[in-house]
């Protein structure tokens, strides 16, 4: 008797969830602590300092693990690309997500003293460096698993984990400045959404657990041994390709803190909104984002991973034009439209880098190559971001914050340009070269 076909989705849905669980808890870690590093961070580890500097030194904590995650992309890029996808990618959930429930038991500098900016570093850190193995496994769980014709698709499952995580911490935020006065958020509620975590990273362990390696690494596998040490051999055989990966993950990540991270900063201590009824205009642009990497799927397993991404890099320049504007506008409407366009946008740039990145790099190198790539560039886009914008604006106004996201844009662009010759130059067979 014939059997009725099972919808890809369907059929591969404990993938599809163990890839979208992991970047959920990815960005809900670090959306949590940016949320923290913009409202609590600066008086409760450097009280010593003016509030602007309080402001910088707390954002330069949020960049730390930026630059742990290149670090970690290599240790666990050695790991996913030697023994597997599966393994590598349950033991940086499990050190991103113990680092980030460990934050919830800091001691502040007024308990402490200097000891507590130290600890807070380290695991900050620790964040990072788990995180770099983090998105590039989840994004080949999904890719590697995927049908012929249905990669971009499979490859934005991890992307929608990122609105799904500023949903969770976005909302968390909302409702504690709901029911908790600034003493008690200060002193003890900026805690529970770090506790929280908890639940989030047992979910996601539970999922991954029980899936098994991907087709693609086992016939790698089958093909050759694997490199001894594999960013040696990406950087011999790849060095194209990596630069071109890095600059085309710029644009997501510009977008992304500057209308979270730099936005919450500047809309409540510069303009002065209620801390609640920003983090409610936030949580409403959010939805666009999820929107633009629904579409951004869609529309490059139609067309291609290179143009949509290509179109993302664009807009994310022209949208660089007017984003200062508009934040600094004075009307919430405004900004939620500012933001609501950015976070769009940013859904066309990031939800194709998950079909986009893997056909730069062969299977024996590639788990190693979308890390390194994607934590390279997001200490561009991302570390950058709000330090950066927050000194643009104090220099010259709101309206040259946007010149960042014009820059990034254009960089990105130049990768989507570069990251085809890289390809084509690869000393691989087509084989090892298909997502």
């Amino acid at each position: 008797m014939h059997q009725p076909a099972v919808h890809p989705i369907r059929a591969h849905r404990r993938i599809l969830a163990a890839s979208l669980v992991g970047t959920a808890v990815e960005f809900y870690d670090f959306y949590i602590y940016a949320t923290a590093a913009a409202l609590v961070i600066g008086p409760l580890f450097f009280p010593a300092q003016s509030a602007t500097a309080q402001t910088l030194l707390s954002f330069m904590t949020f960049g730390l693990a930026f630059f742990a995650r290149p670090v970690g992309a290599v240790a666990f890029g050695h790991f996913g690309d030697r023994i597997g996808r599966k393994s590598t990618l349950v033991a940086s959930l499990m050190l991103m997500g113990g680092s980030t429930l460990l934050i919830a038991f800091l001691p502040t500098y007024a308990m402490a003293g200097p000891i507590a900016p130290a600890l807070l570093c380290l695991l900050r850190f620790g964040q990072g460096f788990g995180l770099g193995g983090e998105w590039g496994g989840a994004s080949l769980l999904a890719v590697e698993n995927a049908p012929k014709g249905w990669e971009a698709r499979f490859g934005a499952a991890p992307q929608l984990g990122a609105p799904l995580g500023f949903l969770c911490a976005n909302g968390l935020f909302l409702l504690l400045g709901l029911g908790l006065s600034e003493q008690d958020f200060a002193a003890w509620g900026w805690r529970i959404p770090f506790l929280a975590s908890a639940v989030l990273v047992g979910v996601g362990l539970w999922v991954r657990l029980k899936i098994g390696e991907t087709p693609a690494f086992k016939a790698a596998l089958d093909h050759a041994p694997p490199p001894k040490v594999p960013v040696g051999r990406l950087l011999a055989d790849h060095p194209g390709a990596v630069l071109a990966g890095i600059a085309g993950v710029v644009a997501c990540f510009a977008i992304f803190y500057l209308a979270t991270t730099f936005a919450l900063s500047f809309g409540t201590k510069t303009l002065g909104y209620p801390r609640e009824h920003f983090l409610a205009v936030q949580l409403g642009a959010n939805t666009f984002l999820a929107l633009g990497i629904a579409v951004a799927g869609w529309w490059a397993d139609k067309a291609s991973a290179r143009t949509v991404l290509g179109w993302g890099a664009a807009l994310t320049a022209l949208i660089g034009l007017v984003f200062g504007t508009g934040l600094g506008s004075g009307s919430l409407l405004v900004v939620f439209a500012t933001l609501a366009a950015a976070l769009f946008v940013m859904g066309l740039a990031y939800g194709p880098l998950g079909a986009w990145l893997p056909t730069l790099y062969a299977v024996p190198v590639r788990y190693t190559g979308i890390s390194l790539a994607f934590n390279l560039g997001g200490i561009v886009g991302g570390a950058m971001a709000p330090f950066a914008a927050q000194m643009l604006a104090d220099r010259g106004g709101t309206a040259y914050v946007g010149l960042f996201l014009t820059a990034a844009g254009a960089l990105t662009l130049l990768g989507v340009l570069g990251g085809r010759a890289a390809r084509e130059s690869a000393p691989y067979s087509s084989a090892l070269l298909e997502p």
